[in-house]
């Protein structure tokens, strides 16, 4: 959730930021105005208690016909402080659910939807392929995917990846770990079901709670990236951040149910229900955030030269964020058989947004405490795959592996055709 002192002291800036990302600005007045309901009815609520301490020692010290009428007041007491407790828990609830249905407060991102964004930079020269064909042709011809029996198995939008797939993908992913923990990442394997609040911290259960699959008996989540997790993992827990952001990366199946794109990228592995990721993920003081934003949007453009793909970085506007994030990076990929970019990363400055709700806090010079940022970023996931076989095939339908992935393929140069 967003600082209560920020829309307190600023709320014009809270405003602000729900008019760039095309939200109702509205909410901010109703979460003040809820915020003084609450602070009022705890005020009497308080006040109450304190008078029933009072009174209490009173009584303990009376007798007679004294004790009799402050027994009598002190039942009545009971019932105010009672009803009042009642009503601060009821202006608490109402204001904690409005405030948590603000999204992240906007820094830097421009005004917008979906197709206000930004181009901050190309790189890389796309390839020259006369009449290419997409991923799903070359992995066919390769023996790499098959749609046709991952729908049999599961249903539409699943797929196996099969021999060099399955290949090409554990080397893709196990080059973006090798690069991780060179740049200091430690490693994680996580989980992939999350509880309610897990889930509902990182800022999942808005807006987007229809694309989550949820496992009603056992009520838990299955996770659309490791960030959850991730994010879960300090819950509760005080940070020392002394010695510089705290980093993880995290390899995971990832599961999206996809509600909404009925119709759209159902060919191949483009929108799919389940996938691999590793995702790099941020614990980072405040003032370092931006800083650390920058750091993890260029690791992913060094895979993204490493397995030699063309890109380009864009600025996402405001009204195409998540709720959680302040501002965000993509990169998007060239796919030579659509003629466009398609994104393939995403990196996200999420601030103290979910720090606030999974209460992750670090210590400061002086002792107190205070909320962290937390930041992620893709590192490297099953959509990739799309680029690297359209952006290297050859005319015989056979697929060039890039130099960086070799290594993790037993040194096969070249995918070729198996029919």
């Amino acid at each position: 959730m967003i600082d209560v002192r920020l829309l307190r002291d600023d709320p014009e800036a809270v405003r602000a930021s729900q008019r760039a990302r095309g939200a109702d600005e509205g909410v901010v007045d109703a979460v003040l105005a809820a915020d003084t309901a609450r602070r009022a009815a705890m005020t009497t609520s308080e006040g109450l208690r304190a008078e029933q301490k009072a009174l209490g020692k009173q009584v303990a010290q009376a007798r007679g016909d004294e004790k009799t009428a402050l027994l009598a007041r002190a039942k009545e007491l009971a019932e105010q402080a009672k009803a009042a407790a009642a009503e601060a828990e009821v202006q608490g609830a109402e204001y904690d659910r409005l405030i948590r249905s603000l999204a992240n407060v906007v820094e830097g991102a421009p005004p917008g939807g979906e197709d206000d964004f930004v181009v901050l930079r190309e790189v890389g020269d796309k390839p020259e392929i006369e009449s290419p064909k997409d991923h799903l042709e070359l992995g066919e011809l390769l023996g790499a995917i098959d749609v046709e029996r991952g729908a049999k198995v599961s249903g539409s939008r699943f797929y196996f990846l099969t021999g060099v797939g399955a290949r090409l993908e554990l080397a893709l992913l196990n080059l973006a770990v090798a690069k991780a923990v060179e740049a200091g990442f430690t490693p994680m394997i996580t989980p992939t079901l999350v509880k309610p609040e897990v889930m509902a911290g990182t800022g999942f259960l808005g807006e987007h709670a229809d694309e989550v699959y949820r496992l009603a008996a056992d009520d838990l989540y299955l996770v659309g990236t490791s960030e959850v997790a991730l994010a879960g993992y300090h819950a509760d827990e005080i940070l020392d951040l002394s010695a510089g952001p705290r980093r993880y990366a995290g390899w995971s199946a990832c599961y999206r149910r996809e509600a909404g794109s009925h119709g759209r990228d159902t060919r191949g592995i483009i929108r799919v229900h389940q996938f691999h990721k590793v995702e790099m993920f941020s614990f980072a003081r405040l003032e370092d955030a931006a800083a650390e934003h920058e750091r993890l949007l260029g690791w992913e453009e060094e895979v993204l030269e490493a397995v030699e793909v063309p890109y380009r970085v864009i600025d996402v506007a405001a009204g195409d964020l998540g709720t959680s994030a302040a501002r965000k990076f993509d990169c998007e990929g060239w796919v030579p058989s659509q003629g466009r970019y398609r994104e393939l990363t995403s990196t996200s400055n999420c601030t103290t947004f979910q720090a606030r709700r999974l209460s992750v806090r670090e210590r400061g010079d002086d002792g107190s405490t205070r909320p962290v940022a937390t930041l992620n970023g893709t590192l490297a996931t099953t959509r990739w795959l799309v680029a690297i076989l359209e952006n290297h095939q050859q005319p015989d339908g056979s697929v060039r592996v890039p130099e960086a992935l070799r290594p993790f393929m037993g040194g096969l140069e070249v995918l070729t055709p198996v029919r």
